[in-house]
């Protein structure tokens, strides 16, 4: 969606060197495009927005491209991260309400003015505490839609800040791929079996932890579940208790890696 030449004014409006602006026109410029629908393929187009997916570059323009400009006179915390956008404030008076407004009228704005759109379907409203006024909010013509949990850069959180949502979507996953591993792999040794679920199913329990620490004892005791069945399936583990199976394997518990975890993020340098 960024328009190439919006983005290259913006690049000598910022300080970049001719030659450094050519050559970044000269990578953007010469694609061509078409679509295919039902083996029908359509004529193809040149393509004067966007950036190249994939690329190292492409993330740094799309960030140079928004920079300074889309988060103007926002009243409201506006948090960017890639092309995610979050606005957040105090709503609980219609005042609050219709600070936050403005700021949708703002980027709604922004967005027209330099020919971008904003994907209204993936917008969604989350309120925050019992009591909420739950008040309604709108992007353009469009009414924003709020849900009981909504999920932010991968982690679900509901209104109550919750996690036990994430919980049961990190043990669905994480138990869904330790089936296909011992359905699909015949070995069952500690060589096979240990480093395919350290890569593969214990990155789902511990994905974005630090954000979604744990609340309750049986949010803990369901994903040490998962890593006890892990243990289990390992060729000559099945009658020890899981400490020993940890203490043969090498392993910590998630709860000591969690602990972990938070002590290193503690006194880090």
């Amino acid at each position: 969606m960024v328009p190439h030449r919006f983005l290259l004014s913006k690049l000598r409006r910022y300080g970049f060197d001719r030659w450094a602006v050519l050559c970044i026109r000269n990578w953007l410029e010469g694609r061509s495009q078409s679509v295919v629908v039902n083996s029908s393929m359509s004529r193809w187009r040149s393509m004067t927005s966007g950036v190249p997916e994939g690329s190292v570059l492409g993330p740094a323009l799309f960030n140079i491209f928004i920079s300074g400009s889309i988060d103007s006179r926002i009243e409201c915390t506006f948090s960017k991260f890639a092309d995610d956008s979050k606005l957040s404030s105090v709503a609980d008076t219609p005042e609050g309400r219709n600070a936050m407004q403005r700021d949708l009228d703002r980027l709604e704005k922004w967005a027209c003015a330099n020919l971008m759109n904003f994907n209204k379907a993936k917008c969604k409203v989350s309120h925050l505490d019992q009591g909420n006024p739950c008040y309604q909010y709108r992007l353009g013509g469009k009414w924003i839609e709020s849900g009981t949990a909504e999920k932010d850069l991968g982690v679900l959180m509901d209104g109550k800040l919750d996690m036990s949502q994430q919980r049961a979507l990190a043990v669905q996953k994480a138990t869904h791929i330790l089936g296909c591993i011992t359905s699909s792999v015949a070995s069952r040794s500690g060589e096979v079996i240990l480093p395919l679920c350290s890569t593969l199913v214990r990155p789902h329990l511990e994905s974005c932890v630090q954000l979604w620490s744990l609340q309750y004892s049986n949010d803990m005791e369901l994903l040490e579940w998962v890593q006890r069945r892990a243990t289990k399936v390992i060729r000559g583990m099945e009658h020890l208790s899981y400490e020993d199976r940890l203490r043969e394997l090498g392993l910590f518990s998630l709860e000591k890696r969690s602990l972990q975890g938070d002590l290193s993020v503690a006194f880090q340098d």
